[in-house]
């Protein structure tokens, strides 16, 4: 069957697909334009489906901020390589999704992915299609939403790391300098408060045996001074306030909130591939395996 190079034309400009791809549809189709949209369209979902299981770690962190500069959302979206990550197409989707995380109200990936762009697609359908085009399984792991009382602070390290840091009083500048902060120290918690009271029991159980070892022979009371001097360096150390701020370390975020009479109402830190176990790649190995099963044919 003869098909024109227009509908090709056509057919690529609505799917993305390869030209190759795109003529041997519309011949399977009869040249019905809009049939072989939809098995290109199938085709792309039973593509997504196979590669659903394999290990998508890079990707990038994007943020969107309101105009009023008090609420903002990260997004997380992965693929399975660095190169693909840097994609024109990966990236446009990531933005996209990050645009109406934050123009919709959305808290969670799932019923993110169910809303339809302004192409009348829902998210869930590009991003399938963006799999059957790419070759890489693609996925939005996870959607972050802060709201400030009076400011918002953002900041990206590159596209891997993102952070939002909301203030009650402070300014811009403070929030985007508390932002930085957080994307490069990665505090756990707030403050002392906000520490899981099992998580500060365990601590002090682990501090307290140490303490008793080394200080055998002293009067409890010595050991207990030297527990709660260890729990406050560890408090110190896992909280937003507690540390030495990220620009001048010789005031804690503690003391730069109060200089500025400003506190921190929340924050947010995303970064690429953070929680998934990647598979450990060893070169010689896959090299030694290849030549000992050149060896046996």
């Amino acid at each position: 069957m003869n098909i024109s190079a227009d509908a090709v034309k056509q057919l690529r400009e609505r799917t993305g697909a390869g030209m190759m791809e795109c003529k041997k549809a519309l011949v399977e189709a009869n040249g019905d334009l809009e049939a072989a949209a939809e098995a290109m369209r199938k085709s792309g979902l039973a593509k997504a489906d196979k590669k659903a299981s394999r290990v998508a770690a890079e990707g990038t962190i994007v943020a969107e901020l309101a105009a009023d500069g008090r609420s903002g959302v990260l997004v997380e979206v992965n693929c399975e390589t660095d190169f693909v990550a840097r994609q024109d197409d990966f990236q446009a989707f990531a933005k996209d999704v990050a645009k109406a995380a934050l123009a919709s109200g959305a808290t969670d990936v799932e019923p993110l992915l169910a809303q339809t762009g302004p192409d009348g697609v829902t998210f869930e359908e590009r991003r399938r299609a963006l799999i059957a085009k790419i070759g890489e399984n693609i996925g939005v792991r996870r959607l972050a939403r802060v709201t400030a009382p009076d400011v918002l602070g953002s900041y990206l390290h590159g596209t891997r790391i993102g952070a939002l840091v909301a203030l009650k009083g402070g300014d811009a500048a403070l929030a985007k300098d508390l932002a930085m902060h957080v994307a490069a120290i990665n505090p756990a918690y707030l403050d002392a408060n906000a520490v899981p009271q099992a998580e500060l029991a365990k601590e002090r159980e682990i501090q307290a045996a140490k303490a008793a070892t080394e200080a055998t022979g002293k009067p409890a009371e010595v050991v207990a001074k030297m527990v709660e001097g260890r729990i406050r360096k560890y408090l110190a150390e896992i909280t937003l306030v507690g540390q030495p701020f990220v620009k001048d370390d010789t005031v804690t975020v503690e003391k730069l909130l109060k200089k500025a009479d400003a506190s921190v109402a929340g924050f947010v830190r995303l970064e690429v591939g953070a929680g998934i176990e990647k598979k450990q790649e060893n070169f010689a190995e896959e090299v030694m395996a290849q030549v000992k099963g050149a060896e046996k044919r």
